[in-house]
């Protein structure tokens, strides 16, 4: 059996904070002059995942910086989670049977379709 040896990425905040690219820039959307004025957007970077992560939700620049970093944190959680192996199922008998049934149903249509292999001797 061949074990494939997943990538693990830190979780630890001051880990994170050396790991990102931090982006700010100007938010869209309804919120007046002052978040039309202020970059409060903040877009993360992971550069050893490649994940992206943008928090627009708040009026503040640090409060935007606080979620995405959460929400990284998270989303590198995940991706650590190991996945559970598949376990192969058999098919149930009725799914079985219900097949080779379609099967001979199928087989004997393009039976019936063919011309028959004989021909009669007054057709020459």
């Amino acid at each position: 059996m061949v074990k494939i040896a997943l990538q693990k990425f830190d979780t630890d905040l001051d880990i994170l904070k050396k790991q990102v690219i931090v982006e700010t820039y100007r938010s869209r959307g309804p919120g007046g002059q002052r978040k039309n004025k202020v970059e409060t957007a903040v877009r993360l970077t992971h550069l050893p995942s490649g994940i992206k992560v943008v928090a627009t939700e708040h009026r503040s620049q640090s409060e935007n910086r606080r979620l995405a970093f959460e929400t990284l944190r998270e989303r590198l959680i995940e991706l650590n989670r190991p996945k559970k192996p598949r376990v192969a199922t058999s098919l149930p008998l009725s799914a079985v049977e219900k097949r080779v049934k379609e099967k001979k149903i199928r087989s004997e249509k393009k039976r019936l379709r063919q011309k028959s292999q004989k021909e009669p001797a007054d057709w020459n």
